[in-house]
């Protein structure tokens, strides 16, 4: 769903639309179910954990896999992130390049994965694994890549926003899910219920059914100076934009105007020149997300005009248990040990 909106009905009580697509649903929850069970993935040489989410759409991943790659630094390792890097163009594996590449070729959530760690985007995961190790990593984070199991990861921690929850709990295309849950259950290791709502209630059921561990983090956002008094044109193209907004009237900021996109969008003239005409009809402060603001950087014309106009609003996923996060990561580094004594041969390089 890259770069699209989700449909409206994934995230209401399920109505004539999803039942209409269930058939296809079960179709292709079924052929996700082989695929997991199925795969045969690429083994590393280094400790590798997933950051994953049960559905299409934003869960936190991104925020989640910064937090860890920091918290893996803090242990003396030097962490990579492996990413596909959806709404690039970029195949790979390249090695993300602050000072040259843009969201177009890379995607956004691998610019900002990059200020943090090393990133490699790939299509070819083995290989962009491969390709991290051979610039110094030695502790491997992937951004997504849990349904596909092209590599093989010690440990599985998966991103649930706790506001948004399943939506429907139907698989695609009558819902968001990328899998049945129980399916999907069965290869997490952890769950890390972000925020608070009801939506997130069934999955910490079925994680608890499941006996996986369900961990807890909020997403803080950073002080923005100066714009206490100040009426805001909040705009956002993310899985879920009114989380932004949420966060922003969380946070004491006045809301005067907002605008959505849909997730990964590509910013055109034509937004720029609308959402700057407004501002200033208006006398309005731009605000948007760090994910958002990177798809509006190296650009000209009046994207650039709106780029250096916006503020954009930092966040910080804190775990609520900082020993529970120091664990996880030996955790990871102890099964990787372990499968190297019990596994040394592994699979040759692609």
């Amino acid at each position: 769903m890259a770069g699209s909106e989700a449909p409206p009905f994934w995230f209401r009580k399920k109505g004539w639309a999803a039942y209409c697509l269930a058939p296809l649903s079960w179709a292709y929850g079924a052929a996700a179910r082989w695929r997991m069970d199925n795969a045969r993935p690429h083994e590393v040489m280094a400790p590798v954990i997933c950051i994953g989410n049960l559905t299409v759409g934003g869960s936190g991943k991104t925020p989640t896999a910064i937090a860890i790659a920091k918290a893996v630094r803090d242990e003396g390792y030097t962490p990579g992130f492996l990413t596909r890097g959806y709404g690039g163009s970029h195949a790979g594996p390249h090695l993300v390049d602050l000072d040259h590449d843009t969201a177009s070729a890379v995607g956004d959530e691998p610019l900002l994965l990059a200020r943090v760690a090393p990133t490699i985007v790939a299509r070819n995961r083995a290989a962009g694994a491969k390709k991290l190790l051979e610039h110094g990593v030695d502790f491997i984070v992937m951004d997504d890549g849990f349904q596909s199991r092209k590599v093989y990861f010690d440990y599985a921690l998966i991103a649930l926003d706790a506001r948004r929850g399943l939506g429907n709990g139907a698989v695609i295309p009558a819902g968001p899910l990328r899998a049945p849950v129980i399916d999907q259950m069965r290869h997490a290791d952890a769950l890390l219920r972000i925020g608070d709502g009801a939506g997130g209630v069934a999955v910490v059921r079925a994680a608890a059914r499941a006996a996986k561990p369900v961990l807890r983090a909020d997403l803080v956002p950073h002080r923005l100076e100066g714009l206490d008094n100040a009426q805001l044109l909040a705009f956002s193209g993310i899985g879920d934009p009114s989380k932004f907004f949420e966060t922003l009237e969380t946070a004491g900021y006045s809301i005067a105007s907002r605008r959505s996109f849909g997730d990964h969008h590509a910013f055109t003239d034509a937004d720029a020149e609308e959402l700057l005409g407004r501002a200033r009809a208006e006398n309005l402060v731009p605000v948007t997300t760090e994910k958002d603001a990177v798809r509006l950087s190296r650009l000209n014309g009046p994207i650039a005009e709106l780029r250096e106009m916006t503020r954009v609003l930092p966040v910080d996923l804190v775990f609520e248990n900082r020993v529970a996060q120091k664990e996880l990561i030996a955790e990871v580094a102890r099964r990787y040990h372990k499968r190297r004594i019990s596994r040394p041969a592994v699979s040759p390089d692609p």
